[in-house]
């Protein structure tokens, strides 16, 4: 059960630090009310995450965080990128055998979300597209008919959506991020790749009840440093979801990489599993 070395990781969720990090967080700023969130939290889940990495200032942040990947067996890393964020279309034109593109979507947006995926897929080849429901604003349920479009051209353009899942941890409502709406989305897009985000918690059991009904259905680790990872996706990471869970880290966002590989190696996954958790499944599921 020991954590092999050289696999070739692929982390499912890593961002490329910049010098104003608490500009990331602007989007969803409309929803904040409490007074930590809106005047002294620079990281919107500051209360959660007591060590949130401090990268520093340096001359080339992708250098910086290439180094970073080889330090710790990185290979490759889905990276966000938008129409208007230059360094992550120049870490994807420099470097696209370690950064993978995916975009995210704001379907409050309608037919010009779409157009953005489009276009983003044309330039870059996108190879996800990433939802963050409840971050939205307004906010938008992950069964919400605003959602539908979305869906449609991700199945046409054969790319999963990674979608937040759980009670989100910036201090706004959790409605939109049930892991039970899933439910009728696999049913109504069989053919749509979904991979949760986020980790689903309190529902993780229900998250593992809809992988074993949904065949694409599948989990990622983000935003949870490993000796936190929920009880019931490793049991079922280590039965019959052994195809189904996948590695995503949190860097730079609220978890540093030198936690998760210091952590990492006392995860209790079978041995078979580790190959399959580190970088096979998402090799599969995200056509890599």
């Amino acid at each position: 059960m020991a954590m092999p070395g050289g696999i070739g990781i692929v982390d499912l969720m890593m961002g490329i630090p910049s010098p104003e990090p608490a500009r990331s967080y602007d989007f969803m700023r409309p929803l904040f009310r409490d007074r930590e969130s809106r005047e002294s939290f620079e990281f919107p889940v500051e209360y959660m995450f007591k060590d949130v990495p401090k990268t520093g200032t340096h001359d080339d942040f992708i250098a910086y965080t290439l180094r970073e990947m080889d330090r710790f067996g990185i290979e490759k890393a889905l990276i966000g990128v938008s129409l208007g964020d230059e360094t992550a279309r120049r870490a994807l034109r420099q470097h696209p055998d370690r950064f993978v593109p995916s975009c995210g979507t704001d379907p409050n947006r309608g037919m010009e979300d779409l157009r953005d995926i489009v276009r983003l897929h044309e330039a870059f080849g996108i190879k996800a597209v990433s939802a963050f429901p409840c971050g939205l604003f307004p906010q938008v349920p992950i069964d919400d008919k605003r959602f539908w479009p979305v869906y449609a051209k991700c199945c046409e353009l054969d790319v999963p959506i990674c979608i937040c899942v759980g009670v989100p941890g910036p201090r706004i409502p959790m409605h939109p991020q049930k892991v039970e709406l899933l439910d009728e989305v696999c049913w109504f897009f069989p053919d749509l790749k979904i991979v949760m985000r986020h980790g689903g918690e309190p529902w993780t059991e229900l998250a593992v009840k809809l992988m074993l009904k949904w065949p694409n259905l599948y989990y990622s680790t983000s935003a949870f440093a490993p000796r936190y990872y929920p009880k019931a996706i490793l049991d079922y990471a280590n039965t019959r979801g052994a195809d189904k869970v996948m590695y995503a880290g949190y860097f730079p966002m609220g978890l540093s990489l030198e936690r998760i590989f210091r952590e990492l190696p006392g995860v209790p996954l079978a041995d078979a599993v580790w190959p399959k958790f580190l970088r096979d499944n998402a090799v599969r599921v995200f056509g890599l």
